[in-house]
């Protein structure tokens, strides 16, 4: 079944907690959770505070994607703040910091993931994919929402897909980037079974017509 994890960044961060409780009851599995530092990506969003906020507020699976420089130094920390999956780009940090990472995720008790910035080729994945539980394809450039898919990126994800059926078959594949009710089709053609929408569903007037679209595209 195809996983639904609307982004925060295009929720209203005035009244947070009823626009998750909304996409919940909309049906939403996941509630992806976008964290920016400024020097990974251009941009900066939100940290561990919020993400522990979120945690006491809603009972909903937190999928915090981690765009930040060097995050071996951080993971451990939105484990506690309540993070149920921390993903994390291969090209935030060094090799042995990877599976620091990693390993600090899993000993925390919870999920952990590997993101790659579109320019990334799906084969530096090798040495990590059998350690993930999930692998997150960006088919925009990370930092800023409301940019357009990446179609270049669908061979990326359907090379990940094989990847993952041969070594890892319970690993999710999640997409991130331009995702709408076009677009998720081809991406679940392409193998991917998670995705993230930020716009497509929170600023639908009807967040559970627009989950459902996303799904049965």
């Amino acid at each position: 079944m195809t996983k639904i994890s609307p982004s925060i960044l295009a929720a209203d961060f005035s009244a947070l907690i009823n626009d998750v409780n909304d996409i919940k009851n909309a049906g939403a599995e996941y509630l992806h959770v976008d964290v920016m530092d400024g020097i990974f990506v251009p941009n900066i969003s939100i940290g561990v505070p919020v993400v522990n906020s979120l945690r006491n507020s809603t009972d909903m699976f937190l999928d915090v994607h981690l765009m930040i420089d060097r995050p071996h130094r951080y993971v451990r920390a939105f484990c506690d703040a309540g993070a149920d999956l921390v993903t994390f780009h291969l090209e935030a940090d060094q090799p042995q910091d990877l599976f620091e990472a990693i390993k600090a995720v899993k000993d925390c008790g919870k999920k952990v993931g590997l993101s790659l910035k579109p320019k990334t080729p799906s084969v530096t994945l090798l040495p990590y994919i059998q350690l993930l539980d999930l692998v997150l394809v960006m088919t925009v450039e990370p930092g800023f929402g409301g940019q357009s898919f990446m179609h270049d990126q669908l061979q990326k994800i359907a090379s990940i897909r094989q990847m993952i059926d041969n070594l890892n078959p319970a690993c999710e594949l999640e997409v991130d980037g331009g995702i709408d009710s076009v677009t998720a089709k081809l991406v679940k053609e392409a193998g991917a079974n998670v995705l993230v929408a930020g716009s497509a569903v929170f600023r639908q007037k009807d967040r559970k017509a627009a989950v459902e679209a996303l799904r049965n595209a």
